[in-house]
């Protein structure tokens, strides 16, 4: 049986997520949801600002061999610079 500990520090169990899950689906769920955000997770606190760049077309496919996701990575590389 697997255990997740929640941010709250509470600890569920697989068994009681299914139960949940259950009761939420057959309309007999009387919980409560609070902050549900609707797609992607925030990359920042603050505003994002677009800086375009420029790559040679060998670096580009250098990093696609390395991710699937050439922004997030070019933004790691950044932050491990600064």
């Amino acid at each position: 049986m697997t255990e997740y500990r929640l941010a709250s520090g509470d600890v569920v169990t697989d068994e009681e997520l299914e139960r949940e899950a259950s009761s939420f689906e057959d309309g007999s769920w009387e919980g409560r949801l609070e902050n549900v955000r609707v797609g992607r997770p925030p990359l920042a606190d603050e505003p994002l600002v677009t800086v375009p760049v420029k790559f040679p077309a060998s670096m580009v496919a250098a990093i696609d061999r390395k991710t699937t996701n050439r922004s997030d990575y070019i933004r790691k590389a950044v932050a491990a610079t600064l």
